[in-house]
Order: structure tokens, then sequence, then C-alpha cells
């Protein structure tokens, strides 16, 4: 069965109806028509179904090819099998909008979550249409952010936001330096730690539907997505050049906090959430639908897993390739 959440649009709710369903065996079945409600719906979520031996087993039915959480942006506690739980954040504290792995030019074009635990308050996991959001941003800025794309640049010491251990899975400064060389990226050894700067898109185009999309994270890694006394204390500490992550644009000029107001303004505009049930689970499309976390009680575990890699940078090459 197949139905809306009080009348909303989306996400579109999936249910067994009134036997008793294993997930894996529902996706196996409908498999050939999974893609296409995907597209068209942006966002499943399926409800009121069993499951033969949890996450890993639904994950398997859903996924041929699942991503290692590499070059991470915020905390984790690594499941096995490429499964993960979500961002571990202060829970009095939001998860703002963002496409997953946007800040990068490689990401998951499927993102599958598992609500083990809700909240016994809060904890919802909003979603936006993306396609919304980017008609919202007003031309001008879409204009010069396409122009000039998006530059994040991070620093990485011990004590302050990931180390770079954790970020880049490995205690290997030459596996780094690997990965940077590989994924077009700039990689300096600094005291006491490393600085990564890499210039990456500010649209995507959907592989599937050809849609262009606002896919960048500049206004969740700029110094203004901070509070006004944090931005101070980090200032004071490290400097501009030093911050543990600041975005700007890719010719390396500063990107306006009131700009990035009214990126925020319009991914706040467009959003939708449900309350988790136990069990739920929730497939979106990470290039169509942006995500989030609103403020918790209690305890709290949702896991997720990202899936079918997509590489900005290897679609690029292949079409130089290609014209050459």
């Amino acid at each position: 069965m197949t139905g809306n959440l009080d009348n909303a649009e989306w996400p579109l709710v999936i249910t067994p109806g009134a036997q008793s369903v294993l997930l894996e065996d529902w996706v196996a079945e409908n498999r050939g028509g999974l893609e296409r409600r995907l597209t068209e719906h942006k966002a499943l979520l399926f409800r009121d179904f069993g499951s033969r031996n949890g996450f890993e087993s639904i994950a398997n039915g859903f996924f041929d090819r699942r991503l290692n959480y590499t070059y991470r942006s915020t905390p984790r506690t690594d499941l096995g099998q490429n499964l993960y739980t979500a961002t571990e954040y202060p829970k009095q504290l939001p998860i703002p909008q963002h496409c997953e792995n946007a800040y990068q030019r490689d990401w998951p074009m499927r993102l599958l979550f598992h609500c083990v635990e809700p909240a016994s308050k809060g904890g919802r996991t909003p979603l936006a249409d993306m396609s919304r959001v980017t008609a919202m941003i007003p031309a001008e800025i879409q204009e010069e952010f396409e122009r000039k794309k998006v530059r994040y640049v991070r620093n990485y010491r011990a004590g302050v936001d990931l180390p770079w251990q954790e970020v880049f899975g490995t205690s290997s400064k030459a596996e780094v330096e690997k990965f940077c060389a590989d994924h077009d990226m700039e990689c300096q050894w600094i005291e006491g730690g490393l600085r990564t700067i890499q210039i990456c898109q500010a649209f995507a185009a959907h592989p599937l539907t050809g849609e262009r999309i606002w896919f960048n994270q500049a206004h969740l890694f700029h110094l203004s997505a901070l509070d006004a006394g944090s931005q101070k204390m980090m200032l004071s500490f490290f400097g501009e050049s030093g911050l543990p992550r600041n975005s700007y644009f890719g010719d390396g000029s500063p990107i306006g906090s009131d700009v990035l107001e009214q990126i925020r303004t319009a991914f706040e505009r467009n959003k939708v959430s449900f309350e988790w049930r136990k069990d739920d689970v929730l497939l979106i499309d990470n290039m169509l639908v942006s995500h989030g976390r609103d403020p918790f009680e209690g305890p709290r575990r949702v896991l997720v897993c990202m899936a079918e890699p997509y590489s900005e940078l290897q679609q690029r090459e292949s079409a130089r390739a290609a014209s050459s």
C-alpha cells in the first residue's frame, strides 16, 4: 500500500497492508519499479515492515554498491560493512539541511536511513526538495556560484574538529597524499596538522533526470554557520586562514554572509518532516532531496547507508576524453 503523511505531497509512504511482510522480500519483488518511484517521489518511507536480519540485510536488498565514508565531515560510528550511525552531533543543536558529501566531487546517489530507536521528543529528519530550493535561490547568486564554484579549506589539528586520521581513515601520510592527488585536492602538511583545499561544483546535473541542482555545502562550511560567539572565539584562536573549516568562492574571494543566509532560507522554507517510528526505513535520492536533523531529547538511534557512488570528477574526465 502507498500513501502520504498528513496529506503531504511527499515522502511517499509504503506499507505492507494487513499482511506481515519482510522488507527484504518486498524489495526483491518490487525492485524493478523502485527506481521509477524514487525518481518520481524523491523520498520513500517504508513503514510497518518486518526484517529478516536487521539493517545490513535491508541494505543488501536495496543496493549493489555501498560507499565507504572516506574524507568525512562529521563524526559517526562505523558499524562495519559500510554502515554507520547518523551524524553524532550534540542533541540540543540542529543539523542544517544538506546533501550528503556535496562538499566533495564524489557522492552517494542514495541514502538509506533506519530508525532503530526514535527520540522521546524531537529528533526528526527534515527533508527539502532540491528543485524548489534551487528555484528559490536568487538568479544573481546562482550565476556567481555557477561561474566561480566553491573552494573548501580545512585545517586539521589534534583536539579541534575531526583529526585527519579519522577524516581519511588512515594514519599514513602517504595514503592521504595519494587520496588528495586522486581527488584533485591540494594537501599541505602544516605545523601540528594538515590543510586541504579543494574546489568543487556549485551545481550538478542529476544523471537520470538531467535537472540542474544546487549541490554544495558552502553554507555549512562557512564561518557564518556558527553563532556569533563561536565565530569570534574561532577567529581569535586560529585566525581566518587557520579555521578548522571555511568556504570561499573558487577563486578564493569571500562569500558574503548575507548571501549564505539567503541560501539557508531557501532550505528552511522548503522543509517537510515526519515523526520517526521504530523500524521506519527512509530511502532518498541524495541529489533531489536534502536532509537535516532536529534537536531531540532522550536516546535516539538512526543508522545510515550511503550507496550508488557518483563521481563528478570522473564524469568530467570521461567527457573530456571522449571529445579529444
